[in-house]
């Protein structure tokens, strides 16, 4: 697997990759790999004749007092993972290289109402980062398609409408949230988690497992359901962010019983913040 950090570099590999006429499939992440990144390494090489990955911790899309600092950087074995799982390359750029003027002046792609609901009515500027960045490898890598776990459910709805409302040539594929045996979501930021916290965090999934069986039994009293399960969210130790049913394709609130639904959540456990969903 090569390693690549400049875009001379990278432009010359995915040229000749061209150049044979082959087919190349893109992992964004931000490092700290594990199963469920391996997983979109996995399903990208099934459907692509090479696959690159880029590892980038964006620093456009942390807020002033979140984790950029802390977020883990294991570089040698990400490689590794991805050397095991038979990644082609790995695109490793520094803010420098992506962001030379600084984030201050630097030209940004935003997404509107998608990036305004859930984590981005109380993450202001995360989506924005989001789509700005990845918007920018796009450019770079040209890939013909690009996977996304779908444990960031809104994040994979804001890429898609980018991609068509810019019309990139690119075909965005979402991959199924790969989970731990208990039901917790696999994360990068599940290593914050202590031990106790750890024994407790299953309890996210469990909820929106019971909130989904209600719905299935018949109750579409949505705002009341989303209200209990909070409740239970802090009878369990976390601290809700917001629980919302949710249409799929507009991530609206739902109102109506016959609507294609998801339940998007968010919670703090002690300073971890977790997220899931769960399609309807």
């Amino acid at each position: 697997m090569k390693i690549i950090n400049s875009v001379p570099a990278l432009r010359a590999q995915i040229n000749a990759w061209r150049q044979n006429g082959e087919r190349i499939a893109f992992v964004p992440t931000m490092g700290n790999l594990h199963n469920g990144h391996l997983k979109l390494v996995d399903v990208a090489k099934s459907r692509a004749d090479r696959v690159i990955v880029s590892i980038f911790v964006n620093p456009m899309q942390f807020g002033k007092n979140e984790d950029l600092d802390s977020y883990p950087r294991t570089l040698e074995a990400d490689c590794a993972g991805l050397t095991a799982h038979g990644a082609d390359a790995v695109f490793t750029p520094t803010p420098e290289l992506m962001y030379p003027r600084g984030l201050d002046v630097q030209s940004f792609v935003e997404v509107p109402l998608l990036g305004d609901l859930h984590c981005g009515a109380s993450r202001a500027g995360h989506f924005r980062g989001v789509s700005t960045i990845v918007c920018k490898l796009f450019n770079l890598v040209q890939p013909d398609i690009a996977c996304f776990g779908q444990k960031d459910y809104q994040q994979l709805a804001i890429i898609r409408q980018m991609v068509t409302d810019l019309s990139l040539p690119i075909e965005i594929i979402g991959v199924p949230t790969e989970r731990a045996t208990d039901g917790l979501a696999l994360s990068s930021r599940n290593g914050f988690l202590t031990e106790t916290e750890r024994v407790q965090a299953p309890a996210l999934h469990k909820i929106l497992q019971q909130l989904k069986a209600s719905i299935d039994a018949g109750n579409h009293n949505y705002r009341a359901l989303e209200q209990q399960a909070k409740q239970l969210l802090t009878a369990a130790g976390f601290v809700p962010d917001y629980v919302n049913i949710s249409n799929q394709h507009s991530l609206t609130l739902a109102v109506d019983a016959n609507e294609r639904k998801v339940i998007l959540a968010a919670a703090k456990l002690g300073t971890t913040r977790l997220i899931d969903n769960l399609e309807l």
